[in-house]
C-alpha cells in the first residue's frame, strides 16, 4: 500500500522532501501559504494546496489527520511552525516530523507533541565536517547527542585483518554492523570476516569511541 503524506511549507527542506517522496511513488499533498511556491509543485506533489496551516479549521477541511505522515517543513516562521505543529496533534495526527531551527525550538516542538524533530541545516554541517576532517569518512548520521552511525573506508592498517583479529569492539567499545564491499554489503559479519583495503565499513557507537577509534587506527 502506498503511504500518504502531507509536506507543509515547501522550500528547499519541504520542497525537496516533497519531490523525493513523490518519485518513490507516494501519495504526496504539499502545502504552503505562497501561492508561487505550491504552483511549482502542482505537477510533482499529489495534491498541491494553497493554505494556512495555524487555522485548525483549515487543517480539519483538508481531511490532515487521515494521512499516514506530516512533516512540518516550515523554514524561518518558527511561530507558525509552533502553531501548525500543535494543531496537527490536536486535531490527532498521528506521526508529525517538524524541522527545527534551533535547539529552544526544538524542546518546544517535542513539549507539544512532535514524534521526530529534525535540524537538516545542522546535520549536514556537521556530517560535511566529520568528511572534511578525516578522508576514510563516507557519511555520518547522528543518531543521538552522544551516538552516530559512520561510513569509514578501510585503510592499509586494517586490511588483511579479520574482525576477531582486530577486537575493535572489546579496545574501542565500537561495533562493524556492516561491511560493503562492491556491490556486496555484509550485515552482522562473522568474527573471521577479513577486511580488504577500500572497504566500507559501517560502525555504530558513542561518539567518543567513534573518535578514538577514527585517531588511532583510521588517521594511522
Amino acid at each position: 500500500m502506498k503511504k500518504e503524506f502531507v509536506v507543509i511549507g515547501l522550500g528547499r527542506f519541504g520542497g525537496s522532501i516533497c519531490r523525493a517522496l513523490s518519485e518513490q511513488g507516494m501519495e504526496v499533498m504539499a502545502i504552503d501559504v505562497d501561492e508561487d511556491r505550491v504552483n511549482e509543485f502542482a505537477a510533482i506533489a499529489s495534491h498541491a494546496v494553497v493554505a494556512d496551516t495555524t487555522d485548525e479549521s483549515v487543517l480539519k477541511s483538508l481531511g490532515i489527520r487521515n494521512f499516514d505522515h506530516v512533516i512540518v517543513a516550515i523554514g524561518d516562521d518558527i511561530q507558525s511552525s509552533i502553531l501548525t505543529t500543535l494543531m496537527l496533534k490536536e486535531i490527532g495526527v498521528k506521526k508529525v516530523t517538524a524541522k527545527a531551527q534551533n535547539d529552544y525550538h526544538e524542546k518546544v516542538l517535542r513539549k507539544i507533541g512532535a514524534d521526530h524533530v529534525v535540524h537538516p541545516e545542522r546535520d549536514m554541517g556537521r556530517r560535511i565536517a566529520h568528511n572534511m576532517i578525516s578522508n576514510n569518512v563516507l557519511d555520518y548520521l547522528e543518531l543521538s547527542d552522544e551516538h552516530s552511525i559512520m561510513e569509514i573506508v578501510a585503510n592499509k592498517v586494517l586490511a588483511g585483518n579479520s574482525l576477531i583479529d582486530l577486537d575493535i569492539r572489546a579496545r574501542y567499545g565500537i561495533n562493524i554492523v556492516a561491511i560493503k564491499r562492491g556491490r556486496e554489503i555484509f550485515v552482522s559479519p562473522q568474527a573471521d570476516e577479513k577486511i580488504a583495503e577500500g572497504d566500507i565499513l559501517i560502525v555504530i557507537g558513542a561518539d567518543s569511541d567513534i573518535n578514538r577509534f577514527e585517531q588511532k587506527v583510521m588517521n594511522a
